[in-house]
C-alpha cells in the first residue's frame, strides 16, 4: 500500500429506519464531532447552512500524534437521500503548499444510502489523498515504512468512522435529531 495509490477505507451498517431519517443525521455536519473523537466541530461557510454542490465547510480537528489542525471541506456530491461527498483540502498550508481546489484534496469522504427491507444501509467510505496531509508529514519522517503508517491511518479511520456509524445508528433508531 502506496499513499500515491489513494488508500481508502468503507465501513457500512444497517439502520432501521427509513433513508429521509438517516438522511437528515448524514447531511448534519455537526454530528461526526459528537461520535468520533478526531473531528472536534464543524461550521458550513460562506453563509450555507446546509449541503449542495459547492458549499463549503470547515473541519476542526484534533490527534495525539499531530496536534489541532483546520480543513477546508467542498461538497462535491449531493443526491438527495442516496449520497453525500465531499473533498477535503488543506487551505493554511499545514502540510505543504496550500492547496485550496477540491480537485486536488488531501481527502475524500462519503456517505452512501439504500433502502434495505424496512430500513436503510448506509456506507461510510474514506479516501486518503491525493494531496499531501498529515499521514505525509509521517511518511516523510519515516518513507520505509510507509506501508506501516497507512495501515495503522486506515485502521484509525475504521476505528472512528464505525463510531460514528454506531452513534448514527442509535440516532436514527430513537428518532434523536438534537443537532
Amino acid at each position: 500500500m502506496r499513499y500515491a495509490e489513494g488508500p481508502d477505507v468503507c465501513c457500512d451498517v444497517y439502520v432501521e429506519a427509513d433513508p429521509a431519517r438517516v438522511w437528515a443525521l448524514v447531511t448534519d455536519i455537526g454530528l461526526p464531532a459528537r461520535l468520533s473523537p478526531e473531528l472536534q466541530r464543524a461550521e458550513w461557510l460562506d453563509g450555507a447552512r446546509q449541503p449542495a454542490v459547492g458549499a463549503c465547510f470547515a473541519g476542526y480537528n484534533r490527534h495525539r500524534m499531530i496536534g489541532e489542525w483546520r480543513t477546508v471541506s467542498h461538497v462535491v456530491e449531493l443526491e438527495e437521500q442516496r449520497v453525500f461527498g465531499w473533498a477535503v483540502v488543506d487551505p493554511d498550508g499545514r502540510y505543504g503548499d496550500a492547496v485550496p481546489d477540491p480537485g486536488m484534496p488531501m481527502a475524500t469522504w462519503r456517505f452512501e444510502l439504500e433502502p434495505e427491507g424496512t430500513g436503510t444501509r448506509v456506507r461510510h467510505l474514506a479516501r486518503i489523498g491525493p494531496a499531501r496531509s498529515g499521514v505525509s508529514l509521517a511518511i516523510d519522517r519515516a518513507p520505509e515504512r510507509e506501508e506501516e503508517i497507512l495501515s495503522f491511518r486506515i485502521a484509525e479511520l475504521r476505528t472512528n468512522m464505525e463510531s460514528t456509524l454506531r452513534g448514527l445508528k442509535t440516532l436514527a433508531e430513537e428518532g434523536d435529531h438534537t443537532r
